[in-house]
């Protein structure tokens, strides 16, 4: 029985991984462009005088509330609300990693200083470097970036090519 979960258990850890860092790279510009909003300010000034266990409590916060959505995601999807079901997802992924983000940027120091956290810090940091390492994810990663790099020339075009009809639109009348 062990044999056959132990594979299963590895391709569940190894999905839910690269959902995260598929998701991390689409949360952390966002993360950034938000934290220099000032309507953000007074928040950031109230998180930073917490102290580290409160600190804690609220970097948890959008886990828990949060990571149930996948399961709910995943029923609507099997009951047939396919469009439904990912918008869920992604709407419930992206605000958690971005809430997560945000507020480890601003909280890294208390953190580790609570040691049960930077032990886990160091376990997780141990397990994305392993599965980052293998020849699979480096392949994915360079596909995506070429993929990527692909989108943002094609964009520019366009959008050169727009600006261009707009000015002979202009001279035209």
């Amino acid at each position: 029985m062990k044999h056959v979960l132990k594979p299963l258990v590895f391709l569940l850890a190894a999905i839910y991984f690269l959902v995260d860092a598929v998701f991390l790279t689409i949360a952390r510009p966002i993360a950034r462009r938000l934290a220099n909003l000032r309507i953000f300010d007074r928040l950031r000034t109230w998180i930073v005088s917490l102290r580290p266990y409160p600190t804690l409590a609220l970097f948890m916060t959008p886990v828990v509330i949060l990571e149930p959505v996948k399961p709910i995601a995943a029923f609507l999807t099997a009951t047939g609300h396919v469009i439904s079901g990912l918008t869920v997802f992604l709407f419930g992924e992206l605000t958690k990693l971005v809430m997560m983000e945000r507020l480890f940027c601003i909280c890294r120091n208390k953190l580790m200083s609570i040691a049960a956290f930077a032990w886990c810090y160091d376990k997780f940091r141990q397990a994305r470097a392993w599965f980052e390492s293998f020849r699979v994810w480096q392949l994915a990663r360079r596909l995506s970036l070429i993929a990527r790099y692909f989108v943002r020339r094609h964009v520019h075009e366009l959008k050169t090519l727009w600006q261009k009809q707009r000015r002979l639109s202009w001279q035209g009348r």
